[in-house]
């Protein structure tokens, strides 16, 4: 007897009040893929469970990790989509060892990423938040005081250039900057049209005036930027971190924003997310603070949501999915076979 594919939904698609976070029809847009059916978990949890992946073919997922012990003795599931580019969150190789396909939505995230990292430049150059608080509290005749800093000639760096950061150099084009990188797994070829010089890890961090991190998580990354880092920046320099908390030594950055070694910090990530009441960035006035978030938009959601119902449609019918990160898993024996009883069972 054939039956559909199945398709589990991590809970934190759905907002508190229960409806979708994403806008227009949503997950129902998974109506359209023929012989597929759904099911969004009861609850979430911040590690993704076995008992919660059982009886699905693929699985659809946001923000929970992803562990050996998600998987264990799991011979059904074929693929995790997950929203997103970062899977720091995911133990990739425990998948790989299990058959499961882990595939990310990176065109999702190209535009409002970098437009995210386009705010921080502006909202940090024009002194916005304060001439904000300036406004709300009737302190008017204080506003030539803190002037803004023009961007025509400074230095836009970053640490990484791939997806995003390519985009923001793009976004950043009109505003007169010298572009500068480092990026050790990008040619000099592959970001000409943005006109990018790349550089080694010193010269970017000496010469940025303001400096955007834009690399993944991995154990080569974490706490990248340190003290000795960030002591070797511009003292009118501004950081920017819209990729993953963790790369940046947060201690280390603290104390360089509270003694002055750079000028201010634009932060959309944390160490530990939420960060704690008291961390003493979130009282900074040379620092914008945002949870994690602040590229949730519409656009955001729409091709995030397209990009996965596209990669179900291409398991189903046999094919490659894109945005697949661990593709030696396609060729193997078992993950076939867990494909040709999928096709089978569904004909």
């Amino acid at each position: 007897m054939s039956r559909k594919a199945r398709i589990g939904i991590t809970a934190d698609f759905l907002q508190r009040d229960g409806k979708s976070i994403i806008p227009g029809p949503g997950l129902k847009s998974l109506d359209e893929i023929p012989n597929v059916e759904y099911e969004i978990f009861p609850e979430f949890l911040p590690e993704v469970t076995p008992e919660q992946i059982r009886g699905f073919d693929m699985v659809i997922s946001f923000g929970p990790k992803w562990t050996h012990r998600t998987i264990a003795g799991n011979h059904q599931l074929l693929c995790c989509h997950r929203g997103g580019v970062g899977y720091d969150m995911v133990d990739v190789p425990a998948l790989t060892e299990a058959g499961v396909m882990l595939c990310i939505t990176p065109a999702a995230v190209r535009r409002p990423m970098a437009t995210v990292i386009i705010t921080f430049i502006l909202g940090l150059s024009l002194r916005l938040l304060i001439k904000e608080r300036l406004t709300r509290e009737g302190r008017w005749a204080e506003k030539a005081s803190c002037h803004g800093i023009g961007l025509v000639g400074k230095t836009l760096g970053s640490i990484g250039i791939g997806n995003i950061g390519h985009e923001m150099f793009l976004l950043a084009k009109p505003f007169g900057m010298k572009h500068i990188a480092y990026d050790p797994y990008v040619t000099q070829e592959a970001v000409v049209d943005v006109n990018v010089k790349l550089v080694d890890m010193d010269t970017v961090l000496a010469e940025s005036d303001f400096l955007n991190i834009s690399c993944p998580l991995n154990e080569e990354t974490r706490h990248l930027i340190r003290e000795k880092e960030l002591r070797k920046m511009k003292k009118t320099a501004f950081l920017i971190n819209t990729a993953r908390g963790p790369i940046v030594d947060e201690a280390a950055l603290i104390k360089a924003l509270q003694e002055g070694w750079i000028q201010g910090a634009g932060l959309d990530v944390f160490e530990q997310e939420p960060p704690q009441p008291d961390n003493p960035l979130l009282k900074m006035d040379n620092v914008i603070v945002t949870p994690h978030a602040l590229g949730y938009t519409d656009e955001l959601f729409i091709i995030m949501l397209d990009e996965i119902l596209g990669q179900i449609s291409q398991v189903i019918r046999g094919e490659v999915p894109e945005g697949l990160v661990n593709r030696e898993v396609w060729g193997r024996p078992e993950f076939q076979a867990k494909l040709k009883r999928l096709q089978k069972a569904t004909m």
